[in-house]
């Protein structure tokens, strides 16, 4: 089972003592109680590409008391949640680590939890990894640290493909995610996936169904958040997969028939998702909100669709419909509920700029676009100048043009008046006061008329804001 210690075990050996030096340490500590201790999977990996993180995954015929015993001693602190399963975690320094007794799991049926047996062999352990090229290993309590490959995996990195140590049908019935986690390794490192294993893909992907939510949410996250998430979603649904973990990205693609043209609203959304990733520098660098945002903001056109006569299509209120299936979606997903609140909201208002003609933008609007986005007004700016895709080079010039007016005008209005900040003239404790009220709708109603009123007018003082207000309280009760 052990390969020659090569060039790529030379240069893994080396990326490990020079970019995790306490892996050394951590090997003594458990040759030591008498157990092996092996690098393994995604690190041995990632250090023979030479992009090794300080988040290192090892294996060990140690039982996970045993392991939890030595970490308390090696690690600053410990964390032993994924005891049950065999896994203990610790860290020291800026190292994390995950240390994993051998182990083989599978699924039942209808279980979401693995069942775990641990095994004596660090060959068996690596034979249920889930990819050749995650199921290489560094033997670092010998005599000399030993290179593992047992099932190519070096020459499957070599040539930038994705296989299964076995059948691929054992592996994905064993645990149905790792079927995501193709898509996902196909995205992060630009792997092409052996056809053989698409295929087994195709033929088991409904068997994703009965891996959690959180568990499916955590892959599709990262599937987005890689250098090229196209990759990923286009295989979710070319297989399948995205049938059942997230059915509204495949409805995009729309059929589109000779009478009726529009967009291919698929082939658009993955393309506003690659142009929001171009201005993710205004964010701050990858933003999660915003590329599930671009992603998702249209999901509410195949409900929405409908044929006009003579040719075309129209989807009116998709926005609404697609907030509302947005919020659903992302519910179901478990994500949390600030990232659902923003994605929802950025749907809901990535049209606005479109309703408002040729950029001839009143200042009580350009309060109110500010006022609805919120703290989300960057992200609305990114997504909307995303959103454009027309191949019309002098329409996209026009329509950035107008979008560069208004977010100029922004800018004035915000130095002006604080737009980040926009409040009645008036506190509650004032219209109560003058109005003669103690806490009530009354007086919720006062405030809204307030704020239309600064939304509309601007900043007008108090003087003339509360002129303003006895005389709509006046016209309220006369009514």
């Amino acid at each position: 089972m052990t390969s020659a210690l090569g060039a790529a075990g030379e240069l893994a050996i080396r990326s490990l003592i020079e970019r995790a030096p306490l892996a050394g340490s951590l090997a003594q500590a458990f040759k030591a109680k008498g157990f092996t201790l092996a690098l393994v999977g995604g690190p041995v990996r990632d250090a023979i590409l030479g992009r090794l993180g300080n988040d290192l995954d090892f294996t060990t015929n140690a039982l996970p008391q045993d392991s939890k015993k030595i970490l308390q001693e090696w690690a600053e602190n410990i964390w032993e949640t994924g005891i049950a399963f065999g896994t203990v975690a610790g860290k020291r320094g800026d190292t994390t680590v995950e240390v994993t007794t051998y182990r083989s799991e599978r699924y039942d049926s209808d279980s979401r939890k693995p069942e775990v047996e641990y095994g004596k062999e660090i060959l068996g352990d690596l034979s249920r990894r889930d990819f050749t090229v995650n199921a290489m290993a560094l033997e670092l309590t010998g005599d000399a640290p030993e290179f593992l490959d047992p099932f190519n995996g070096l020459q499957d990195l070599s040539k930038r493909v994705l296989r299964t140590p076995g059948r691929p049908s054992d592996s994905f019935n064993d645990d149905p995610l790792r079927m995501m986690r193709a898509a996902r390794f196909a995205s992060q490192l630009d792997f092409e996936i052996d056809p053989n294993v698409l295929v087994s893909i195709k033929d088991l992907a409904h068997r994703i169904a009965i891996v959690s939510a959180e568990r499916v949410r955590d892959e599709f996250i990262k599937i987005l958040m890689s250098p090229d998430p196209r990759i990923g979603i286009t295989i979710l649904v070319d297989t399948g997969l995205a049938d059942i973990v997230i059915p509204e990205i495949p409805k995009l693609r729309l059929e589109v028939d000779e009478h009726h043209h529009h967009k291919d609203v698929y082939e658009h959304s993955i393309t506003v998702l690659e142009q929001a990733m171009v201005q993710e520098a205004r964010l701050g660098g990858a933003n999660l909100v915003i590329r599930l945002a671009a992603l998702l903001h249209d999901i509410g056109k195949p409900k929405t669709r409908s044929f006009i006569d003579g040719g075309g299509v129209s989807f009116h209120h998709h926005e609404v419909v697609g907030a509302r299936l947005v919020k659903k979606r992302l519910q179901e997903l478990r994500f949390d509920t600030h990232t659902i609140e923003a994605v929802e909201t950025l749907t809901a208002l990535h049209l606005r700029f479109h309703g408002y003609g040729d950029g001839e933008w009143s200042d009580s609007a350009v309060r109110r676009y500010v006022r609805d986005a919120g703290g989300l007004l960057t992200h609305l700016h990114v997504l909307t100048r995303a959103d454009c895709t027309t191949r019309n080079k002098a329409k996209a010039t026009r329509l950035s043009g107008i979008y560069g007016s208004l977010e100029a005008r922004i800018d004035i209005l915000m130095e002006q008046e604080e737009l980040s900040k926009i409040r009645p003239d008036l506190d509650g404790a004032q219209v109560m006061e003058l109005l003669n009220l103690k806490p009530s709708r009354e007086v919720g109603a006062a405030m809204d008329f307030l704020m239309e009123l600064r939304l509309d007018q601007g900043p007008i003082g108090a003087e003339k804001a509360t002129a303003e207000l006895l005389n709509w309280w006046k016209d309220r009760g006369s009514k």
